[in-house]
């Protein structure tokens, strides 16, 4: 046991103080009572902890004293040491040597004596408080210097801080905490009462304790209970008077969350209570409630630590939060030892409550007020904190830091510093690597695993808003989603195999909670720049990838160029040379011919010219036919898309494109068809010059014609210059400005919303297409009703030409030119011609009436539209108010009132097999049969209709019955025709009220 004795670190400690000091052992009491509590405090230089500094400036001690050989021996040794691993606290081994190798004799910043260095206090930062602010990077290491350095420096207010400040103000500092205290520890007055409590010497303890055997001292830990009682009841004397060291005794047990022997918990009124049976006065009494508060503040710290620091669903940053209060409870531990210790000194030296520097509950009450504030905010802070995790966390803890105390701000701001770190370091790894390694779902990055890859812009990753932390904006937090949901767009969709570090530099990460604070500390400054260069510099290389390696603009270009019908030359050859084709039935076409046509019209026109990844996309597609489709109704071009640029050409952008391109098609069509009627009729012109009966008919097709070819030329300088131009140049211009991928996107959205609602294709446009539909049906019917005229007048001339060719052939043969029979037949078949005549004007008059009724409700419409570029159309179709007939006008705001209740358009909607499907249908609209061609645009009773075609067939009957055929083919009289025009007149008025009220 000797030998164990003589080895044992107390034994060990005191020899290493008699050997410093030079003194015996019973003159090393006090030193040595100071070198235990050193090494039983958490007191750390405040130097930098340099291994090389330090071995550099032993070497430089040893050539100052001319010891070269010492110098590499120790060198080598170092070395050695260094490679092995053995010990684990090298610099504080070197920093001992080098603090015993200094000279005692120089008395240049050096205490006087060892004895005096051992008996003077620590220095106000090596109590248990926490040291916040930042301390210097680099002190010199000579004692005065690191002495001088301690004092200077200033920490905050921590747990176990024993401030001197009361309710009322601050405590006068007594002259001596202990009986005997030496002088030098008057001069230190000016330090914090809690660092003399915490480390003065009592001077007047006799050196045998110290002298005495390890087993014969008395431990170092609180002391049993009966070890101090100045006056102890007496058995059986239940009125005694509780002493007021009893109370002290059992407020320091309350501190740690234990039961006294008078103050216990109450599970019912959930607080420490004075047992009742105890005689005690009112003063103690109240002091002691208050004091135990702290007790119950600190249960409920440690009570919400427990239960969370097993929980590992809690997540990193909530166990980084219960870290952050073990610190604090850490703190606060220490305090209470130093009170322990207090205590105990006192009852070894037996100290007597009279004495001013002994422990009373007043004094405990003053020394705790700093740490309960703490704990208050601690317990305060656990409460709003709970149910949290993650980033809500975080955002709790930085909201009750929003205080104007600085020391309770200072204490959230630290809490903070721990609980952020989990958090900054998600943020580093994504925004510089693209990892996300959130298992408890902590970060406010969010991703989903069984999202394919071709939508992993649009649907991977997302925001978590409720895990924000109110610390970061909504504008840092999508930048941060989208810096790394860039980084995974490039490795996994676009197959770029860049470093992340190459393609934006990673700074310096949070790698302790230190550096976020740090961070913390400067959110606009340093935190906004390393997002916004990260955020600037991925975004550009994306950027760059898709336009040069994946040809973005130039897709884009592709689709205006073509599915947008901006290749004019392209557009006009391809209509000349499907024509043939499409006006077949479309169950007689096939693909591979369409594509043949397709790829001749490419090499034929400045189409050749595009890029050949742009043109191999290029194909045809035809749509699902209905019965009674032609070519026309069934073909639409198609543009491929996969891989990087998918993502922003989606398959809702490509079936917006598919509408678009169907509408432009057919209002192309329109203009493709007017253009075959006006060389038709410029070509028969002159041919029909001879046959003057026709002259009425014609003129009649002339001026429809030219109505038509009005209607047509403004709306295609509507939709070409006023949405697909104007659309188009905004479209490009925010391109160009775009910054990140997401803002071409939604460019890009708004330009397809844009036409589409322009177009006439959305819902709200509804009974205006449904109009314009009936327009193009009408410029259809008209192309047939003027082909059928001019084949039936064209046969007609042959047929006359013939007979004159023979009369004049017989004549030259000195025959009669034509016997009586040929005469004959010739004027009855004449005869039959002009009687058809009348039905042909009656047919024009019928179409050329449905037509200017469409029209006028369309222009209605326009008109009570609420978009102005629609208002405008409105005039530029009717300039000169050809259209305002006095029916019309007085009954539309009827009219506009019907369509504004969308009960349905007052035609039969035709659909093409493509609007059929993209085209959504709601309750209010109509039911749709495929293949339904109309004739009328306004009258939805058929009886109406067929009221109208009787009535105008009596007339023109009761006229042809007064007029022989000679008639018809010189000119009408005044009279009939005035009475005809009037009786269609008042068939119009009537058929156009009948329509409108339907």
């Amino acid at each position: 046991m000797a030998t164990l004795d003589q080895k044992s670190p107390n034994v060990l400690l005191q020899s290493l103080c008699c050997r410093i000091t030079g003194k015996s052992e019973a003159e090393v009491a006090h030193q040595f009572q100071y070198a235990v509590r050193v090494i039983g405090s958490n007191y750390a230089p405040t130097i930098e902890r340099d291994e090389f500094l330090v071995s550099e400036k032993i070497k430089k001690e040893l050539l100052k004293q001319r010891r070269e050989g010492d110098a590499a021996l120790f060198s080598e040794l170092h070395r050695k040491l260094q490679t092995q691993g053995v010990l684990k606290h090298r610099w504080s081994v070197l920093y001992l040597l080098l603090s015993l190798c200094e000279d005692p004799r120089k008395p240049s910043s050096r205490v006087g004596s060892y004895g005096a260095l051992f008996a003077q206090a620590l220095p106000r930062d090596a109590h248990s408080t926490p040291f916040y602010c930042t301390r210097p990077q680099s002190l010199a290491l000579g004692y005065g210097e690191r002495t001088g350095g301690l004092t200077a420096s200033m920490g905050t207010s921590g747990v176990s801080s024993l401030g001197v400040y009361t309710l009322n103000g601050p405590t006068p500092t007594p002259q001596s905490l202990l009986a005997g205290q030496p002088p030098q520890s008057a001069a230190a007055g000016g330090q914090p009462l809690g660092s003399r409590l915490a480390w003065a010497l009592p001077v007047g303890s006799s050196p045998s304790s110290a002298l005495a055997p390890p087993a014969a001292r008395p431990p170092l830990g609180p002391p049993a209970l009966s070890t101090r009682a100045l006056r102890p009841r007496r058995d059986g004397d239940a009125n005694a008077e509780v002493s007021e060291a009893s109370l002290v005794r059992d407020i320091l047990y309350v501190f740690q969350g234990i039961d006294g022997k008078f103050i216990k918990m109450s599970a019912q009124d959930n607080c420490y209570k004075i047992d009742s049976k105890v005689v005690l006065c009112k003063s103690l009494r109240d002091t002691s409630s208050r004091l135990a508060e702290l007790g119950w503040l600190h249960n409920k710290v440690r009570k919400y630590t427990d239960a969370r620091s097993l929980d590992r669903a809690f997540g990193l940053v909530g166990q980084s939060f219960c870290a952050s209060l073990h610190q604090e409870l850490k703190e606060y531990y220490r305090l209470l030892s130093v009170l322990h210790s207090q205590l105990q000194v006192e009852d070894d030296q037996g100290v007597n409550l009279g004495v001013e520097s002994s422990l009373t509950l007043r004094r405990l009450l003053v020394w705790t007020y700093d740490p309960k504030v703490r704990l208050k905010t601690l317990a305060a802070l656990v409460d709003f904190c709970q149910g949290r995790k993650g980033g809500e966390l975080a955002s709790a803890v930085h909201a009750y830091g929003k205080t104007g105390d600085p020391q309770m701000r200072a204490l959230v701001q630290h809490i903070l510093s721990l609980v952020s770190h989990p958090i900054l370091n998600f943020l580093y790894r994504w925004i510089y690597d693209g990892e996300l390694e959130d298992t408890y779902h902590e970060f406010f990055v969010a991703s989903d695993p069984n999202v394919k890859t071709d939508r992993l812009w649009h649907d991977k990753y997302s925001l978590r808003k409720s895990m924000i932390p109110s610390f970061i904006t909504m504008d840092q937090a999508r930048k941060v989603l989208l810096i790394g949901k860039s980084i995974n767009f490039l490795h996994q969709v676009c197959h770029d195999r860049t470093p992340p570090g190459k393609i934006t530099p990673a700074s310096k990460s949070a790698d302790t909670s230190k550096d976020a604070a740090e961070l913390l500390s400067d959110l606009e400054g340093a935190f906004q720049g390393k997002i916004d260069a990260a955020y600037f510099d991925t975004s550009k290389y994306l950027l760059d990838v898709l336009n040069h390696n994946y040809l973005l603009l130039e897709h884009l270009q592709a689709m205006r160029r073509y599915l947008l019908l901006g290749q004019g030359d392209f557009i006009r050859h391809l209509m000349d040379l499907l024509k043939p084709e499409l006006v077949r039935p479309a169950t007689t076409l096939y693909q591979h011919n369409l594509t043949g046509i397709l790829e001749t019209a490419v090499r034929a026109t400045n189409a050749q010219y595009d890029n050949a990844e742009i043109l191999k996309r290029l194909d045809v597609r035809l749509l699902e036919v209905s019965p009674g489709d032609t070519g026309w109704d069934v073909f639409s071009l198609d543009y491929h898309v996969d891989g990087p640029i998918a993502t922003v050409f989606t398959r809702e952008c490509m079936g917006h494109y598919l509408r678009v391109f169907n509408f432009l098609w057919r209002a192309k069509r329109m203009e493709y068809t007017l253009t075959d009627i006006w060389k038709g009729q410029m070509c028969n012109a002159k041919l029909l010059k001879t046959m003057p009966e026709l002259s009425g008919v014609l003129h009649q097709c002339h001026i429809l014609a030219s109505e038509m070819v009005h209607f047509i030329h403004q709306m295609q300088y509507y939709i070409t210059f006023e949405v697909l131009e104007c659309s188009w140049d905004e479209l490009w211009n925010k391109v160009q400005q775009a910054q990140d991928l997401d803002h071409i996107i939604a460019a890009h959205d708004v330009f397809l919303d844009t036409i589409i609602s322009r177009c006439l294709l959305d819902n709200n446009s509804r009974s205006l297409l449904n109009q314009l539909r009936a327009i193009f049906d009408q410029i259809i019917e008209f192309q047939s009703a003027q082909d059928l005229l001019y084949r039936s007048a064209l046969e007609e001339l042959s047929l006359r030409l013939q007979y004159e060719e023979k009369k004049k052939e017989r004549e030259q043969e000195g025959e009669w030119g034509v016997t009586a029979e040929q005469e004959a037949e010739e004027k009855r078949r004449i005869q039959e011609f002009q009687e058809t005549i009348p039905k042909m004007r009656s047919q024009l008059r019928i179409l050329t009436h449905f037509y200017q009724s469409i029209v006028q409700q369309f222009l209605v419409l326009l008109m009570t539209s609420s978009d102005e570029s629609l208002r405008f159309l409105s005039f530029r179709l009717d300039f000169n108010e050809h259209y305002r007939s006095a029916p019309l006008q007085g009954q539309r705001a009827e009219a506009a009132s019907l369509a504004g209740r969308h009960q349905g358009p007052a035609i039969v909607k035709h659909l093409t097999p493509v609007e059929r499907r993209t085209t959504p249908t709601d309750g209010a609209s109509i039911d749709v049969e495929d293949g339904v061609r109309h004739q009328c645009a306004v009258a939805t009773s058929q009886r109406t209709v067929k009221r109208f075609h009787a009535e105008m067939m009596s007339c023109l009957g009761g006229q042809n019955q007064r007029r022989s055929p000679s008639d018809d083919i010189t000119t009408e009289s005044p009279k009939p025709r005035r009475m005809a025009s009037q009786r269609n007149k008042q068939c119009d008025g009537e058929h156009n009220k009948d329509s409108l009220v339907a």
